[in-house]
């Protein structure tokens, strides 16, 4: 399990974290979306132990991860931007995975060639953006860890090449147990994967749900009320309104069989719940905290 208590790290006057708070469950996938500048790889960071934090605490399997070998022996990461020795091939990086990681897997790795399908004696400076991409993935797999972290994992990959890697990564959660925690602003990408969100805003984990009860907790309906009625009643609990001729799109913060009870009422002409997407929870989640700390400004 990976659990952040409370975590702050600052950079001069900057709160890059702010008391931030993360629990990931072993076996799951944790898809981590926010705003840019909200503290993702800040966060990240801490969890490989790249950064040490001003307070707070960073666990993995209940140990502290900052200078402790035998927690980020079990992590592979790959961030957005991915180290390798500036003149080395991919089989030089393999030996150098292979003294750093106890678990590395040189059978894996071999047998991974075949789904990326590129010349171990190849220069990795030489290779394309996203070439570079699949060998930090043949590496990271191939030290068969127990915690995968990722930072836009797959930026840069071709569709083929994305539904691929996907494919490996979810092979490990089925069958080794692997936990992946994952930070991109593809989020569409996310909601085929994840099974746990957590949504950062200004170095805050601000929500933290299984995926399930996210989309159980917020719906979009569309409404026709009566030609009398002008006026959203006020005891629909709405987080945004928008109307084009007589049909209303609401978001509603409840779930679908409650809000369609709610409006129900109202005798509308029409009304439909429609389930809403891991963007649009995002959009309307962050939206709607952004204007509450507008109010408290003005």
């Amino acid at each position: 399990m990976i659990k952040v208590e409370n975590l702050v790290k600052t950079f001069g006057d900057f709160k890059a974290l702010n008391e931030a708070n993360v629990k990931v469950e072993n076996g799951s996938v944790y898809g981590l979306v926010g705003p840019n500048g909200a503290g993702k790889s800040t966060l990240i960071r801490h969890l490989t132990g790249v950064y040490k934090q001003d307070s707070g605490e960073v666990f993995v399997d209940d140990e502290k991860v900052w200078e402790n070998p035998k927690v980020k022996g079990k992590i592979a990461a790959i961030p957005d931007n991915w180290f390798f020795f500036n003149t080395a091939p991919i089989s030089e990086m393999m030996r150098f995975y292979k003294g750093v990681y106890q678990n590395f897997s040189e059978e894996r790795f071999n047998k991974l060639k075949e789904a990326f399908d590129i010349d171990v004696k190849k220069g990795i400076k030489y290779l394309s953006k996203g070439m570079q991409k699949q060998a930090a993935f043949w590496l990271a797999l191939s030290t068969m860890p127990d915690y995968l972290i990722l930072d836009e994992p797959v930026d840069g990959l071709d569709p083929v090449m994305r539904r691929r890697v996907w494919s490996l990564i979810m092979d490990d959660v089925a069958e080794r147990g692997t936990t992946v925690l994952v930070s991109s602003h593809n989020l569409r990408e996310l909601e085929d994967v994840c099974d746990h969100v957590g949504i950062m805003n200004r170095g805050k984990v601000v929500l933290e749900r299984s995926l399930s009860e996210l989309q159980d907790n917020m719906v979009k309906l569309q409404v026709v009320f009566k030609e009398d009625m002008t006026e959203v009643p006020s005891d629909i609990p709405m987080l945004h309104d928008s109307v084009m001729g007589r049909v209303h799109t609401m978001i509603v913060r409840m779930c679908p069989e409650a809000a369609v009870k709610c409006v129900s009422k109202y005798e509308p002409l029409l009304v439909e719940a429609v389930p809403l997407t891991l963007e649009e929870i995002f959009v309307y989640e962050v939206g709607g905290l952004e204007d509450e700390i507008k109010k408290h400004i003005v």
